[in-house]
């Protein structure tokens, strides 16, 4: 099977299987029909009802028109790349696949699995270019109390981005209170980021209990060859006692 860089092993052996069934791992499932995707969920991405609901335009209302099979097949497939990017994301545990038919596959044309994989790739390595800190995607998003010359004004997009953030969502939080695409949304916020618009996480402190290693001055040593001198070894242990 072609393809470059491998995400999940298990995706692609099912794939050469033409396996049917459910792949599940901790942030997503991928169902399979015949070794292709035929859909996706993740509890991080709205689905593609949610997605519908609004037509990328903000929150759903009850009078919201119609969407023609053209839009509603974007949507399909925005919401399975979009679930697929979490649940292939890495360390989020081992994989396990249940055979037979899955019972949320939903309509539709399935995806192949390179495809789905090099789509990922190709998103995380975006976010990377865009702002290569990724504590943003799951930090509360906040906006910044005073930004110092933004290098960028802020889109439509971007505005009602800001004036939903409270200090309390996180991006994924954010794209279903808005009816978004959570990737797109990750990447709005890393661009935001970028601007100096929203606060960025500080790194963790280290632990108080981190080793220290102690610096001694050299005029504390004895040179090379001396013999021990009593004195200034109790002054040496009690230098290394006082600074752990």
């Amino acid at each position: 099977m072609a393809g470059g860089r491998v995400l999940s092993p298990m995706l692609r052996r099912l794939a050469v299987d033409r396996a049917t069934g459910t792949l599940v791992r901790d942030q997503g499932r991928l169902y399979l029909v015949d070794g292709r995707v035929a859909h996706a969920e993740s509890p991080f991405a709205p689905g593609p009802e949610v997605l519908l609901g609004t037509a990328g335009h903000g929150a759903p209302s009850a009078g919201a028109p119609a969407v023609g099979a053209g839009e509603r097949d974007i949507c399909r497939l925005s919401a399975l790349y979009d679930a697929a990017f979490f649940a292939l994301a890495p360390g989020c545990g081992p994989a396990r696949f249940r055979y037979g038919a899955p019972g949320s596959a939903g309509p539709g044309r399935p995806v192949s699995a390179v495809d789905v994989e090099q789509e990922t790739l190709r998103r995380r390595a975006l976010l990377d270019r865009v702002w290569p800190h990724p504590a943003v995607d799951t930090a509360p998003v906040l906006p910044a109390a005073a930004p110092d010359q933004p290098r960028r004004r802020p889109g439509p997009r971007a505005r009602a981005l800001l004036e939903h953030a409270d200090g309390v969502r996180t991006p994924t939080q954010l794209a279903w209170a808005l009816g978004r695409p959570a990737f797109h949304t990750l990447l709005e916020v890393r661009r935001l980021a970028a601007a100096g618009l929203v606060e960025t996480p500080r790194p963790p402190a280290a632990p108080s209990n981190a080793p220290i290693t102690p610096v001694i001055p050299p005029q504390a040593l004895p040179p090379p060859g001396a013999d021990p001198d009593i004195d200034l070894l109790r002054r040496v242990r009690d230098l290394l006692e006082a600074r752990l």
